[in-house]
């Protein structure tokens, strides 16, 4: 299964905006405590206006913690693919984050012959369109470009999007936007 420039496209038409039910005012402290977290998250990329001019790929390559991400984009064919036109909403897995599968998993993904199901992987973490951190809160899910539904859920200040928690939000690319999960997404196959 091929990801092309025109089959992203396609899947663009996809995205579920199911309501979560919570109020508007729910919404905005959620995205607020969300945008507090990003502040106090010292030493992490903080998506400033030198990122819009730079792609996906390029403000993940920039940013230091998503050098696994950028490997596996890489082994999976799909860098001209998110250096396209988008938009795209990229939940994106830090280093730390692909480091606590279990062991062998990542090199097992990495195999030549296994690209098909690492690019499930990775399209499993992207949503077309741009999905800032403000809608992503009244959301109950988003159909991703992997074709998968992921769940979200909003308890508190946090976010939760399929297994993992949203830890900044809102980073600025020139064709979308990146929001960092620290845990891999894993699509049902």
């Amino acid at each position: 299964m091929r990801f092309g420039t025109f089959g992203l496209s396609i899947f663009s038409f996809l995205l579920i905006a199911a309501c979560a039910g919570s109020s508007s005012s729910e919404s905005a402290s959620t995205t607020m405590e969300m945008s507090n977290a990003d502040s106090s998250s010292g030493g992490e990329y903080s998506g400033t206006e030198e990122a819009m001019a730079s792609d996906i790929v390029d403000t993940a390559v920039s940013a230091g913690q998503f050098n696994t991400l950028v490997q596996a984009v890489q082994a999976a064919g799909l860098v001209d693919t998110l250096k396209g036109e988008g938009p795209f909403t990229v939940f994106a897995p830090t280093d730390e984050a692909f480091a606590a599968l279990p062991e062998g998993t990542l090199d097992n993904l990495l195999l030549p012959e296994n690209r098909e199901q690492l690019q499930a992987v990775l399209t499993y973490h992207v949503v077309p369109g741009d999905v800032r951190a403000e809608a992503v809160v009244s959301l109950s899910s988003a159909t991703t470009v992997q074709g998968g539904d992921l769940p979200i859920m909003v308890d508190g200040g946090s976010v939760q999007v399929g297994n993992a928690t949203v830890v900044q939000t809102d980073i600025e690319c020139s064709n979308g936007v990146i929001h960092v999960v620290d845990s891999v997404l894993l699509p049902s196959m």
